[in-house]
């Protein structure tokens, strides 16, 4: 029996950092895919290669953190936490392919997480609930690999639809569909690949993390989401201060974008895009010179708005720009990354796609 799954990379297109402090975020599947084959067999062996990465690596079923390193970890902490979950997986050989640019802020681990987890749970015929699946798969990233992320990417992976954004309410683990379709506006959504890789399970995204703990501790929260703003100004450290201040406004800035694209109005969620990115350049700061410069020359030549998308230090710069300066805007940005000494950034337009399932190839 030949199982063949899929699942998508991610663009958020607002709400960065806020998953983990049980606030909003608003992101899109993309059209881009991690594509799994797999052949169940007995062998009690998991023997995994991947277009991407060398191979074959071969994962025990009863592997535990620290068993394997690199790319493979990503599968092998799949096969530990499903164990941790009561579904032992079955042994066979897996092929990985996938179009997801890794460490560009796109989400390859989830995609990766989530199309291995589909077709373990497929072999053995196990059907649970998407919501499930995400923390299995976030499981995988948190104590089998050692990233401290949140669970946005892997619900984006598993609930993303056409034409559609998920608002993600992280309090109560709630994914609601929000129609999202800038092209049928005459706007597009351009994605501008900065090229400077970036890799959460370094210490910056945990620092992050530890800062807004520390402020939602000190002053008495279960998390930010339960905090007001005008309790900011009793965070004694300032930094932390400051990364809680992001993370409110940011949860309100999403609450904002949902009513915005809800009458179409891709001028107020551009401004919002910027007002985002101001935020986690100056309060958060996770942005970087490259992304800074990539997202005003986009605005200033003409777009709606730019904001980084992803855990930031590095990635992709999302726009909204009207369908007749796509032109310009890339050729300015492309200009102004040239002439500033960076790489040339790849400019594509994308939309929203479709979440993962059963695949026709791999």
């Amino acid at each position: 029996m030949r199982i063949r799954y899929s699942a998508p990379g991610r663009i958020n297109l607002i709400g960065e950092h806020t998953d983990y402090n049980a606030g909003f975020a608003l992101p899109i599947a993309l059209p881009q895919r991690t594509f799994v084959r797999f052949d169940p067999d007995p062998s009690g062996v998991l023997s995994v290669s991947s277009s991407l990465g060398d191979g074959p690596v071969r994962i025990g079923l009863d592997t535990v953190p620290g068993d394997v390193t690199g790319w493979a970890a990503y599968v092998a902490g799949v096969v530990w936490a499903l164990l941790n979950a009561g579904i032992a997986a079955p042994g066979g050989t897996m092929a990985i392919t996938s179009d997801v640019e890794i460490g560009s802020g796109l989400s390859s681990s989830a995609a990766l997480e989530c199309a291995v987890l589909g077709a373990l749970l497929a072999a053995v015929g196990v059907d649970l609930d998407r919501v499930e699946q995400a923390r299995i798969a976030q499981q995988a990233e948190n104590e089998y690999v050692g990233a401290p992320t949140g669970l946005l990417d892997q619900l984006a992976s598993l609930f993303g639809a056409p034409a559609q954004a998920l608002l993600i309410d992280f309090r109560d683990v709630t994914v609601q569909p929000v129609p999202f379709d800038p092209e049928a506006a005459g706007v597009a959504l351009l994605l501008i690949d900065s090229r400077a890789r970036h890799a959460h399970a370094g210490g910056e995204y945990a620092a992050r993390r530890a800062s807004c703990e520390r402020a939602a501790a000190e002053l008495g929260a279960a998390s930010l989401r339960e905090v007001e703003p005008a309790a900011l100004q009793r965070i004694t450290d300032p930094v932390d201060a400051r990364r809680a201040r992001h993370v409110l406004s940011e949860n309100q800035r999403v609450l904002d974008c949902v009513a915005a694209m809800a009458t179409s109005d891709f001028a107020a969620v551009g401004a919002l895009w910027t007002a985002s990115h101001a935020s986690m350049r100056d309060d958060f700061q996770i942005t970087t010179p490259q992304l800074d410069l990539i997202a005003a020359a986009a605005v200033q030549a003409g777009a709606l708005g730019a904001r980084m998308t992803g855990g930031g230090f590095g990635g992709c710069v999302i726009a909204l720009v009207p369908q007749d300066q796509v032109h310009a805007v890339s050729e300015a940005v492309g200009r102004a990354v040239r002439d500033a000494g960076y790489p040339a950034p790849v400019i594509t337009r994308t939309h929203a796609g479709a979440g993962a399932g059963p695949a026709n190839e791999a």
